[in-house]
C-alpha cells in the first residue's frame, strides 16, 4: 500500500485579506521545487474585514485545486483554529502556520523531510525571543513555571506549530476532546518522542500583533489547568500544613497550661484566643484537605471527560 505523502498546510487567517495569496505562492513555488505534493487548507478564524479574507480565500479555492477554504462561525482563536484544519486535513501528515510568516517556509521543507525519514511529531521551534521586553519576560515566567508544574516540558521559547503524522491526526480527531485545551498541549502529551527543528523567526510583518492579552490569558488559563495539578497539590499542602500546625498549637499549649509559666507565654492575657486559634486552625486545615480530596476526584472526572487515551498502541511500522 502507497503511502499518502501529501502534506497538509492549515492556514490559520484571522484579518488576513491579501496576504494568504502571498502565503500560497510563496509556498506553492517552494513545495513544487521540492516536488512535494500538497494541500493548502485555510480556515478563517471569524475575520470581520467586511468578508475580505473569506473573498481572497475563495477565489484561490476556485482558481487553485490544492486550496480548500472553511470558516467558522465566529472568531475561536487559533488553536480551536487548528483543530478545524486537522479535522479536514487529508494529507499523510500535517502542519501548521500562521498568515505572519515569521516561521520560514523551508521550516516545512526540513520538516517533511524528518517526517519521510520516519518522525512522527516534528516541533518547529524558534532559536530566540525577540519580543518586547514586557511580552518576553511575561512568555519566559510563564513557560518556566509551567515546565515546573506539569509532567512534560515545554521548549524554553515556547511551541508555536507543529507537523504531525496520519496517526496523530486521527488521535486529535476521534479520541480528544477539543474543548478547553490546545493542539500543542494534546500533542504533548501523547509522547511519541517528538523531535524539535529549530529556526530562526522573522520579525512580523504586521505593525500591531493580533494576538490580544484577553486571548493570551485565555490561553495561559487553558494550557495550565489543562496540564498541571499544581493548584490541587498547593491546596493539599496548605491543608496539611494547617492540619499539623494546629497539633503542634494544641500539644505546645497543653504543656504551657500544664506544666508551663502561662504568664511568660501571655497565654492568660485574653481567655479564650488560644482555643479559638486552635480550632480555627485545625478545621481550616480538615476543610482544606477535604476540599483537595473532593478536587483530585473533579480532576480525574475531567480527564475522562475529556476522552484522553489511557493508553496508545503505536501502529507505525507494527511497532506496539
Amino acid at each position: 500500500m502507497m503511502q499518502n505523502r501529501t502534506l497538509s498546510i492549515i492556514l490559520l487567517a484571522y484579518y488576513s485579506g491579501d496576504k494568504i495569496r502571498i502565503a500560497y505562492e510563496k509556498i506553492k513555488a517552494l513545495l513544487n521545487q521540492e516536488e512535494i505534493p500538497f494541500e493548502l487548507i485555510v480556515v478563517n478564524d471569524g475575520s470581520k474585514d467586511g468578508n475580505i479574507t473569506r473573498n481572497v480565500s475563495q477565489h484561490l479555492e476556485n482558481e487553485f485545486y490544492e486550496v480548500r477554504y472553511f470558516e467558522l462561525s465566529r472568531n475561536y482563536t487559533s488553536h480551536y483554529a487548528a483543530f478545524a484544519g486537522l479535522s479536514v486535513c487529508i494529507g499523510g501528515c500535517a502542519v501548521l502556520i500562521p498568515d505572519d510568516e515569521q516561521q520560514p517556509y523551508d521550516t516545512l521543507v526540513k520538516a517533511y523531510r524528518m517526517w519521510e525519514k520516519g518522525e512522527t511529531i516534528i516541533l518547529p521551534v524558534r532559536s530566540s525571543r525577540d519580543d518586547p521586553k514586557l511580552s518576553k519576560l511575561w512568555s519566559n515566567a510563564f513557560y518556566w513555571f509551567l515546565n515546573k508544574t506539569t509532567d512534560f516540558e515545554y521548549p524554553k521559547y515556547g511551541i508555536d506549530t507543529w507537523l504531525v503524522d496520519r496517526e496523530i491526526i486521527d488521535i486529535l480527531n476521534q479520541r480528544i476532546s477539543p474543548i478547553n485545551t490546545t493542539t500543542i498541549t494534546e500533542i504533548m502529551r501523547l509522547g511519541f518522542d517528538p523531535k524539535l527543528l529549530i529556526y530562526e523567526r522573522r520579525q512580523s510583518t504586521q505593525s500591531k500583533s493580533r494576538w490580544s492579552f484577553k486571548k493570551k490569558l485565555k490561553l495561559a488559563s487553558d494550557w495550565f489547568f489543562g496540564t498541571s495539578r499544581f493548584p490541587i497539590k498547593l491546596v493539599t499542602y496548605l491543608g496539611v500544613f494547617s492540619f499539623i500546625l494546629s497539633f503542634g498549637m494544641i500539644i505546645f499549649y497543653s504543656y504551657v497550661k500544664i506544666w508551663g509559666n502561662e504568664s511568660f507565654w501571655k497565654s492568660n492575657q485574653v481567655p479564650g484566643w488560644v482555643g479559638l486559634v486552635v480550632i480555627i486552625s485545625f478545621f481550616s486545615g480538615a476543610i482544606l484537605i477535604s476540599l483537595a480530596m473532593i478536587a483530585e476526584y473533579i480532576w480525574r472526572i475531567f480527564d475522562e471527560v475529556k476522552g484522553r487515551p489511557g493508553y496508545i498502541i503505536r501502529n507505525r511500522d507494527g511497532i506496539i
